[in-house]
């Protein structure tokens, strides 16, 4: 049986790197930071609603949020808040997001954005198609103009 050693590593955390984090936790306080926060499924309603320390909520589709897409109802509903109101944690999950990030629509990686981007705009809707008749009747989508005219 192989025994685990145990290995110290040295951390290099100067004067200047803990007056950054002071400085970062001072502008975190000024964010609008969570108080509350439920889940509430239900036939074309499957959101988690945010309660700001401010007064204001915030809905978000629960499908929107990287890693919840295929968990069930039961499981999404045990959620905390972590870190003073910066998190939520799903810890049967083991999923966290970031509220701050989460307040300027980032509901996941860059790719996973994309993702819900490529699925807004391939909609098909008819006030969609109304639209984009519309603009064809203007002339269509300006054309890009080049550096030389």
């Amino acid at each position: 049986m192989e025994k685990h050693k145990h290995v110290r590593h040295k951390v290099a955390f100067t004067e200047a790197d803990f007056k950054r984090a002071i400085e970062r936790a001072k502008r975190l306080r000024d964010e609008p930071l969570a108080a509350g926060v439920e889940y509430r499924p239900g036939p074309g309603l499957d959101l988690v609603i945010l309660k700001l320390r401010d007064g204001s909520r915030r809905a978000i589709p629960r499908e929107d949020l990287q890693g919840l897409e295929s968990w069930t109802a039961e499981q999404l509903s045990s959620i905390e808040i972590v870190g003073d109101g910066t998190g939520l944690r799903w810890p049967e999950l083991n999923a966290d997001v970031y509220v701050p990030g989460l307040l300027r629509g980032i509901y996941g990686s860059e790719a996973w954005m994309a993702k819900i981007g490529r699925a807004g705009g391939s909609a098909r809707t008819a006030a969609k198609k109304k639209a984009a008749r519309a603009n064809g009747r203007l002339g269509g989508r300006p054309r890009k103009r080049t550096a030389a005219g």
